[in-house]
């Protein structure tokens, strides 16, 4: 089980806890003066081995391209629901939740994008270093190897930013967060609310309440780490947790979910890569 703190950021008083149970602790931040300088050297892993899937990533340019993280997952199967006919957790939405979105984000903003499909990169690509913005599914199949971890971390500590989303359930919450102490050792998961800067990077968010895709009952919490381990400093990670905006992003097209929340998904989203990209 992981021991990780969850500090309510913005609370009257600070709460610690572990995804499955409250942890008896009250002191300041942990891990601080063990963080201060906490780097790391990308190296892919000899050990890895990816299931080989046919898909092109874009050559490198300066505009913005969507990029998505890809694991291996502990077990995956055939299903007709998702691309490859294959349910590597990773995929989940691909390749219409970047498609859509891309577009939303090229229309309401003035970045320059890549509009389509975006790009694929596993945690022992260098070429991840050349993308400041990243998204990761399903990590409750998540088991980055020693050197899988200290590679995100470099980038994290590079300036790269990274969404996780399409996750539910104490289990998955737990195994995250495992995963997380060996990407940030010492580093705090900070539970947000609408008052971070990140849901006012471009659209006001002005409520949190948000109903999971198919799981009304879920109540979403947004969960980040913090550059040095301090919520003053950049935003690196943001989780969503109980939450699958990638889902409203698929679907957008079509009349499965309701327009409004899908415009939330899309907004959220949009936040995220603009705070990313300023930050």
């Amino acid at each position: 089980m992981s021991r990780r703190r969850i500090v309510l950021l913005g609370a009257a008083a600070v709460v610690v806890a572990s995804a499955a149970a409250i942890v008896a602790s009250a002191a300041g931040r942990s891990g601080a003066a063990a963080t201060d300088e906490l780097t790391a050297t990308f190296r892919p892993d000899p050990n890895a081995v990816e299931l080989p899937l046919e898909y092109e990533n874009r050559p490198y340019d300066d505009r913005f391209t969507f990029a998505r993280v890809r694991f291996e997952p502990p077990r995956y199967s055939r299903s007709r629901q998702f691309y490859w006919g294959l349910d590597l957790k990773w995929n989940h939405d691909y390749p219409w939740g970047e498609e859509n979105f891309s577009r939303i984000l090229a229309e309401y903003t003035s970045l320059s994008v890549t509009e389509g499909v975006g790009d694929i990169w596993s945690l022992n690509d260098a070429e991840l270093f050349r993308r400041p913005f990243a998204y990761l599914c399903e990590v409750g199949f998540w088991h980055p190897s020693d050197q899988e971890a200290e590679n995100l971390r470099a980038w994290l500590l590079k300036g790269g930013f990274l969404v996780v989303d399409d996750f539910f359930g104490p289990r998955t919450l737990d195994n995250f967060l495992e995963a997380m102490e060996k990407v940030l050792p010492g580093y705090d998961a900070v539970e947000l609310d609408e008052t971070h800067p990140v849901f006012d990077s471009f659209f006001h968010i002005e409520t949190l309440e948000f109903e999971h895709p198919g799981l009304p009952h879920l109540v979403p919490r947004y969960y980040a780490f913090f550059e040095e381990n301090d919520p003053d400093r950049r935003l690196m990670v943001i989780a969503n947790h109980n939450h699958d905006i990638g889902d409203y992003w698929e679907w957008s097209g079509n009349d499965y979910w309701p327009v409004s929340l899908t415009n939330e998904a899309f907004k959220i989203g949009v936040n995220y890569v603009i705070y990313g990209m300023t930050h």
